[in-house]
């Protein structure tokens, strides 16, 4: 069968260019010169550069035999890495030759950090590279049991990953920048309103037992239904985005110098009802009000007067329910990446679902998500507030006030959170058990709701860094508003 003139007419020889990934070869046979000349100059990289971090395979394999005799004790020599490298025609040389040209082309070890550097950095763009390949392929095929939401949240994690390890300031440091670190913070606490070494929650006696928010701490704070934990979350959240002020540094880039930039994963209501609840405490108008709009026109114009005032707030809400601790984390990175990120709030914590099969351990998945929420918290370097439900056996006590062994699934959660809060309102149960008015019962009953109306008390069950109290707050049930105390209304110290 002829071949149509007008398809040999595409078939000439075409020359296609092609790029090679990036590399230094240069680099790598200097560092490796360098350590085997002075097997100090290791150390100067063995912090950051692994043996895969290298283009050329004899390279990664010299690298490799040259750490374990180090490791050893051993001296790491072209003499004694002969030995175990075997032979091999390496461009008309022998391994035994091209260890010696390397160590006698060598320059000084003061350079192999540099050296180091540099190859390090040239294997993160050609893991880049890869991620970019996997993701154009995998868009490509589109497997049946993978969506591409999937497939972006798995990239982003790997590139976030890749960013997060493309480091090498870790390892020991002196002490002396360590206390210069110190110094700093404590500065930094001295300028910040509220002096405080983390972020202010608004709540000074709060802030007081607890120093702020402290960066990378997982906090959780539970409560039973009707307590208000989602209201002291978002009162605490929004207090945080409100006092946001951003300072512009000499790079460009915009640091937090006091407030934060505020995530809120609503898992439960919707972002509406959680602004509702916003704009209810914010102007003073009870928040079933503005549900039914049943609102004079000066309550009206407090809404909208609150409404325009915080249109400027950094305060980013995901309603979406039911995802993943995997989702969330992706989600979290994309917002500090894209917007900042101070504080992140997840209401709550049972409605996370981790990465096992239905059917599986619910207090295993619940380990799973607790240790996944806790590196987070390390990974983006903010404080975490994950609300958490409490056990029913709460309601068969006389004394209502939570425990720790109180807590769902409470061995994972109490071992990975940094602080637990317990919000506790005694005029929720009393309120619930108003006797018939006229009585002797109902005076003792409202005698003793006067004591307890609109109180509230956030009970530390645990904190790694501060002390474990009590400490009482008002709260105003018709706008969802937790505040101070008034002097007036407070118990003397018991200390």
């Amino acid at each position: 069968m002829a071949i149509p003139s007008t398809l040999t007419a595409n078939l000439e020889p075409v020359q296609q260019e092609y790029r090679v990934a990036p590399h230094n070869i240069d680099a790598e046979q200097a560092l490796l010169g360098a350590i085997l000349v002075n097997n100090d100059a290791f150390y100067r990289v063995s912090d950051f550069l692994l043996p895969e971090h290298f283009m050329e395979e004899v390279h990664r394999r010299i690298y490799e035999v040259s750490i374990t005799l180090i490791k050893a004790g051993k001296l790491a020599s072209p003499i004694t890495l002969k030995t175990y490298l075997g032979d091999a025609d390496l461009g008309g040389l022998t391994v035994g030759q091209y260890l010696a040209r390397l160590a006698a082309e060598a320059t000084t070890v003061i350079n192999s950090e540099h050296y180091g550097r540099t190859i390090y950095d040239l294997a993160l763009r050609r893991r880049l590279i890869t991620i970019g390949e996997d993701l154009v392929n995998g868009a490509y095929e589109a497997p049946v049991e993978t969506s591409p939401r999937e497939q972006i949240e798995a990239t982003e994690r790997r590139l976030y990953e890749l960013a997060e390890t493309g480091k090498y300031d870790g390892g020991f440091q002196k002490f002396s920048d360590a206390l210069t670190a110190a110094v700093d913070m404590a500065a930094k606490a001295y300028q910040r309103e509220g002096r405080l070494s983390g972020i202010a929650t608004g709540l000074s006696d709060l802030d007081a037992k607890m120093g702020g928010l402290q960066a990378s701490d997982l906090i959780i704070l539970a409560g039973r239904p009707g307590m208000g934990k989602t209201s002291l979350a978002t009162n605490i959240a929004f207090n945080i985005a409100k006092a946001y002020v951003g300072e512009k540094q000499p790079d460009g880039s915009i640091a937090t110098k006091n407030g934060g930039i505020v995530g809120f994963f609503s898992l439960e209501m919707s972002a509406e009802q959680l602004a509702t609840r916003i704009i209810a405490e914010q102007s003073g108008v009870a928040s079933y009000k503005i549900r039914r709009g049943d609102i004079r026109p000066e309550e009206f114009y407090k809404i909208t007067d609150a409404a325009r005032d915080m249109q400027t707030i950094p305060f980013y809400i995901d309603q979406t329910g039911g995802i993943s601790i995997a989702q969330l984390a992706a989600r979290a990175r994309r917002l500090k990446r894209q917007r900042g990120l101070d504080l992140l709030v997840v209401d709550y914590l049972q409605l996370l679902s981790g990465s096992s099969k239905k059917g599986d351990n619910r207090v295993q998945e619940m380990t799973e998500i607790t240790t996944g929420m806790k590196a987070l918290a390390k990974e983006l370097a903010v404080p975490i507030i994950a609300l958490s439900q409490l056990s029913r056996q709460v309601e068969a006590r006389d004394d209502k006030r939570p425990q720790l062994s109180d807590l769902r699934e409470s061995g994972s959660i109490e071992q990975d959170a940094d602080v637990v809060m317990f919000v506790f309102r005694e005029e929720y149960y009393v309120k619930n058990k108003k006797p018939r008015e006229g009585t002797e019962e109902f005076f003792t009953w409202e005698a003793e709701m006067n004591r307890v109306y609109g109180k509230a008390e956030v009970i530390l069950g645990k904190q790694r860094h501060g002390p474990t109290g009590t400490v009482e707050l008002q709260f105003d049930a018709e706008i969802t508003r937790f505040s101070n105390l008034a002097q007036g209304d407070r118990l003397p110290d018991t200390m």
